[in-house]
């Protein structure tokens, strides 16, 4: 499910099959939910201040988002920060944006969803978004909120799944919502055009493995709930797919001959059953260590 919503990313959101799609939502911590549907995971921060959203997957499914929140809170969407611009975390910014909500996201974020985008791996152009749905707070480096008793702080990390991910803790409940710099139990996709590596994504989680305890629940961007020891699997994974290809890349093998090498093959029976197959995987992280 989680596989084939994502693709949707490079289609511009089609609506087919949206009516289907039930919005489910899982305790995290207290105050703290993840929200699943199609797309990627949204988190939810609840409390006497209001709601607090992390991403909002795409505009079809605001109506059944809403509804799901408000199974678990009377209280108004006050925020949602978009940990990126791909359309599955930012579609439905312009139906919240529209309702009172105030949007939030790095100044990269705002700044791609304002002109036309290109995604090579799927050989997608994706419109600007209209004005409704950009981001009216963009930050630099982070931004602090302090609502429902808890400090939420949202911080930047260079380049990894894009070059506008945000990463975002509830210092209080011990949660940490990492979008799509960890995808759990899967090879990720990494938008390289958007400025994306694999050694930017490898940084990422070191920066979150160094924040978080054996008790932290981290939401990842796909996938379900982890912990550090899943990240810390995921981590490891990524480096050694990286040391395997980069040596490779610097002799100046073709991308071809790096596939016949088979540097993922032991780990293709777990890692490659999502939506990002080893052969894509392989030429992604490729052509990251390349450059283009």
């Amino acid at each position: 499910m989680i596989a084939a919503a994502f693709v949707l990313l490079a289609l511009a959101a089609q609506d087919e099959g949206f009516d289907k799609v039930e919005v489910a939502s899982t305790k995290v911590a207290e105050g703290v939910y993840m929200l699943t549907g199609r797309g990627g995971n949204i988190g939810v921060s609840i409390g006497e201040d209001g709601v607090f959203l992390v991403d909002d997957q795409y505009a079809p499914l605001t109506t059944k988002i809403r509804a799901a929140v408000v199974s678990l809170t009377p209280q108004p969407i006050r925020f949602v920060l978009n940990t990126h611009w791909h359309g599955d975390h930012t579609g439905g910014n312009e139906n919240l944006g529209k309702m009172g909500s105030v949007i939030v996201a790095h100044e990269n974020v705002r700044k791609r969803m304002s002109v036309e985008q290109f995604i090579a791996a799927f050989n997608s152009k994706v419109p600007p978004s209209p004005k409704a749905a950009l981001p009216v707070i963009t930050f630099a480096d982070s931004v602090t909120f302090h609502l429902n008793g808890d400090e939420i702080r949202s911080f930047h990390v260079p380049p990894a799944h894009t070059d506008g991910d945000a990463i975002v803790h509830f210092k209080k409940a011990n949660v940490v919502h990492m979008g799509d710099c960890f995808f759990n139990g899967m090879y990720p996709f990494i938008d390289v055009d958007s400025g994306g590596s694999i050694e930017g994504v490898i940084a990422a989680a070191d920066k979150v493995l160094g924040l978080v305890d054996m008790n932290t629940k981290i939401i990842p961007g796909h996938g379900p709930v982890a912990d550090k020891a899943a990240l810390q699997i995921y981590r490891d994974v990524l480096a050694t797919i990286r040391d395997r290809v980069k040596p490779m890349v610097a002799a100046g093998k073709t991308l071809d001959e790096v596939k016949a090498a088979g540097p993922t093959k032991d780990f293709d029976a777990k890692w490659g059953g999502g939506f990002m197959k080893p052969d894509v995987w392989i030429g992604i992280v490729y052509q990251s260590l390349k450059g283009k």
